[in-house]
């Protein structure tokens, strides 16, 4: 026989780990708190980023009364915003600066980075692959920590006499780095400066992981050619946060310098009521290529785990092969590497030089084509399929949706010119909060109510789901569509107030509208967390594959020890994605089942294969000659 050694070796070792560990009983502590089973890992940052995203979506709300009901009297927000909330009434235009700082921060961060990317690679990598664990389970708790550490000094941030950090959520200096320029620039900055870096640790500890366990972890036969795109996508998310992620912890460095330790590597020429500062030399457009340099690339870190977890559900609830696999994994790559060069244009707007800009235009509009073929595959999937709406199913369509509309207004802003024109307007805020911010958000819902049976061993409430869906859908497109129509007429983001200016009074109502908007979308997110937590406990159990899956996470049992699999690990002889195949007795094939058991349904080259698996002693088949 020709099993490669990392297969025999991998074998023994899980073996004797599920027999030696895999099932004594821990205490409360190690099986609850700091446990190193990938799936509970998993489960904690999905409540803690369920946690953020309502903090975050609730922040977002507060700034929308302003903006939509500027002459609103707000003292009834007094027992909450205490001093915030000024005598006449209105909210601190400081406070408002720390409102839309903290709602990016834990949007973009800790619900879409950790929350998302947190909870999925954690929970389906090993499952998916045919793993018993991460390669690493102690530095699997310690990514949960560091991030759990980060939340909590970021959460302290916000109860601050003078306030969370206040310098938008790009933290731009020279407004970052002067502690005296306003009340968010002061400790508020530095705690977040502290809690970021302890989220980069975080990212950085999870994705060494990801990535180690995806080379070195997949069982016999599990070929990268037979991962299932969830795994793909959660692989080069990995790869992307490792070489981005440490360039926006030096740029958080330097600003440390500056701020505390009086260096100049972004502040010159600075005078604060008609004094000069010391400062000389620096450049504050060094810090945003450091930023930016981080996060284009962010974008994709947030948003490739999304679409991998719809393919796998578009797939299974169309109930047909994923059109174009190779096709998927290759515009996967092609985000990958591009999302690094295509970072300034962002930075049309600074004065760059115009041969420079249309380089990065160039880049920026090609990216356009690998999310353009994830398009068209998705919807090819989609078309003639015996489509089951299930809400995770309505959820990754409606990220189709938001992907699509998103990524064509990203067209416009990609063009130097058109740019130079939007860029400070609400155009801006609707085309990424479409493209990256509800479309990963609708991927993450999907994923949620997909796995849910295989995350507690129960059903969610279908109809709850439905309704979940429908609001948030038409209500995230009531928020942000209109944007589009304002930035488009000039519309200033990042204004506290803007009833001083007669241009802007025509756009009171849309603005009033987007707010309610607003409103009605957060409010349908406690229907998700009531379905959520009771389904927990009182869903009704859960079939041991609910959605006729054919991926290996569906083959263990309801409630999958540490371990995942009692006995030896299942191996794998076909691609992730047998659906509907002509001959076959079912409409979907598990990678587990050989070739040598559907010889009705197989093609000529797949009865090849059936030559290359012979049986063990012990009854139990093997695949000679695979290959990593």
């Amino acid at each position: 026989m020709a099993t490669t050694d990392i297969h025999l070796h991998q074998d023994v070792h899980h073996h004797d780990d599920h027999e030696d560990h895999e099932h004594h009983e821990g205490n409360f502590w190690t099986t609850y708190i700091f446990s190193q089973d990938h799936k509970v890992i998993a489960k904690q940052f999905l409540i803690t980023g369920i946690f953020w995203a309502l903090l975050g979506g609730t922040l977002s709300v507060i700034f929308r009364l302003q903006l939509g009901f500027p002459d609103m009297n707000l003292d009834w927000l007094k027992p909450v915003l205490g001093g915030w909330i000024t005598p006449e009434g209105k909210l601190d235009p400081e406070f408002y600066l720390a409102l839309v700082t903290m709602h990016g921060t834990i949007m973009v961060f800790f619900v879409l980075t950790a929350g998302l990317s947190g909870t999925f690679s954690n929970f389906l990598i090993p499952l998916q692959i045919g793993a018993r664990d991460m390669a690493s389970g102690f530095m699997n708790m310690l990514s949960y920590w560091f991030f759990f550490l980060s939340s909590v000094i970021m959460f302290i941030s916000l109860f601050l006499e003078t306030g969370p950090a206040g310098g938008g959520w790009t933290i731009y200096p020279p407004l970052s780095a002067l502690p005296q320029a306003i009340k968010g620039s002061g400790l508020g900055m530095t705690m977040w400066l502290v809690a970021m870096v302890f989220f980069i640790v975080s990212s950085l500890l999870g994705s060494i992981n990801y990535i180690t366990t995806v080379i070195n972890m997949r069982t016999k036969g599990m070929s990268f050619t037979r991962m299932p795109l969830t795994i793909w996508a959660f692989f080069f998310t990995a790869i992307i946060g490792i070489l981005s992620f440490p360039v926006l912890f030096a740029a958080a460095l330097l600003l440390v310098f500056d701020r505390s330790f009086g260096t100049s590597f972004y502040l010159s020429d600075i005078y604060i009521g008609g004094e000069a500062l010391a400062h000389e030399g620096g450049s504050p457009i060094l810090f945003q290529h450091l930023f930016w340099f981080l996060g284009h690339p962010e974008v994709y870190i947030v948003l490739l785990p999304a679409l991998g977890l719809s393919s796998e559900i578009i797939a299974t609830n169309s109930r047909k092969p994923i059109f174009g696999y190779k096709a998927m994994i290759g515009s996967m790559l092609f985000i990958a590497i591009l999302s690094f060069i295509v970072w300034a244009h962002h930075m049309f707007v600074t004065g760059m030089n115009p041969f420079l800009g249309s380089i990065f235009m160039l880049l920026t509009l090609i990216i356009a084509v690998p999310s353009a073929v994830k398009i068209f595959n998705y919807v090819t999937t989609l078309w003639k399929g015996n489509i089951h709406f299930t809400p995770g199913m309505l959820f990754s369509i409606g990220l189709v949706s938001f992907f699509l509309t998103g990524g064509i207004t990203g067209i416009f802003l990609g063009n130097s010119a058109i740019d130079i024109q939007l860029h400070d307007t609400y155009f801006v805020v609707a085309h990424f909060h479409l493209v990256m911010g509800s479309a990963s958000f609708f991927g993450m819902m999907a994923g949620v109510y997909h796995w849910f049976p295989k995350f507690f061993g129960r059903m969610v409430n279908p109809t709850l789901g439905y309704i979940h869906f429908w609001l948030t859908f038409v209500g995230v497109y009531m928020v942000f569509f209109p944007m589009h129509y304002i930035g488009i007429a000039g519309f200033p983001r990042r204004y506290y107030s803007w009833t001083n200016f007669e241009t802007f009074s025509g756009f009171a109502d849309l603005n009033m509208l987007v707010s309610v908007a607003a409103i009605v979308t957060l409010s349908a997110q406690f229907i998700f967390l009531f379905n959520f937590f009771y389904s927990m406990f009182r869903g009704r159990l859960a079939p041991a594959n609910p959605w006729e899956s054919t991926t290996l996470e569906w083959t263990t049992p309801r409630n999958p020890g540490h371990g995942n699999w009692v006995g030896e690990i299942p191996s794998v002889y076909r691609w992730p994605y047998d659906y509907s195949k002509p001959g076959a007795k079912e409409d979907y094939i598990p990678q587990n089942i050989p070739y040598s058991e559907t010889p009705e349904s197989n093609l000529p080259h797949e009865n090849e294969l059936i030559k290359l698996e012979t049986l063990n002693g012990d009854g139990s088949i093997v695949v000679e000659g695979s290959k990593h």
